[in-house]
């Protein structure tokens, strides 16, 4: 419990200390990631508590039919709901912590797949017209393609960033080699000179 404390004292000087640093629209930015955090984590604590319920009414009143896939349908797309809404406000705590772009494409495009993947689960096939399910093929295809487009694109970026590290850290091992060499045969010349 003092652990908690701890951090959360410590969380809030860093805060404090970061706060004096920001302009007027970074503050504006920060309070309003801040308030969006606080929403979304009301509404996923509604989903969650709403899923429970749910799921307890289906198991005590026998409900629960292997064979029913409406009731299936029903509650993955409950927990998809509380998913989606868990990847949102992922994506805010990392806004708001490391003081990155508002929105990144590839947070925004994974939660749109995982609204397309909820929207296919509570689908019903035999009611619903294959334009609205080709149209949503279509959907989950392009967005699939940003999202591989955009990772690659990333991929790219961090690949560069860790080959200009490697650079550094094989100059650095070269340094420390010469170094290991130099004193090595600085210790091997002061055992000459006492023998």
């Amino acid at each position: 419990m003092t652990d908690k404390i701890l951090t959360l004292t410590s969380e809030m000087s860093d805060l404090r200390s970061k706060w004096k640093t920001l302009s007027l629209y970074e503050r504006f930015e920060q309070t309003v990631v801040s308030l969006l955090t606080v929403v979304i984590a009301v509404i996923i604590a509604l989903a969650t508590w709403q899923l429970l319920l749910h799921t307890i009414k289906l198991v005590e009143s026998h409900m629960v039919d292997p064979a029913d896939s409406q009731v299936f349908q029903g509650l993955f797309g409950m927990v998809l709901t509380v998913l989606i809404a868990l990847e949102f406000k992922h994506t805010l705590l990392v806004v708001k912590h490391h003081r990155r772009a508002i929105v990144e494409v590839r947070a925004v495009v994974l939660i749109a797949l995982l609204a397309l993947v909820r929207r296919f689960i509570i689908l019903d096939l035999y009611q619903t017209p294959p334009s609205v399910v080709a149209a949503l093929a279509g959907s989950a295809l392009a967005l699939g393609v940003v999202f591989w487009l955009v990772g690659n694109y990333a991929s790219r970026e961090e690949d560069a960033l860790q080959e200009q590290s490697s650079r550094y850290a094989a100059a650095d091992g070269a340094k420390s080699r010469c170094n290991r060499t130099i004193c090595f045969h600085q210790s091997r010349l002061q055992r000459r000179e006492r023998s």
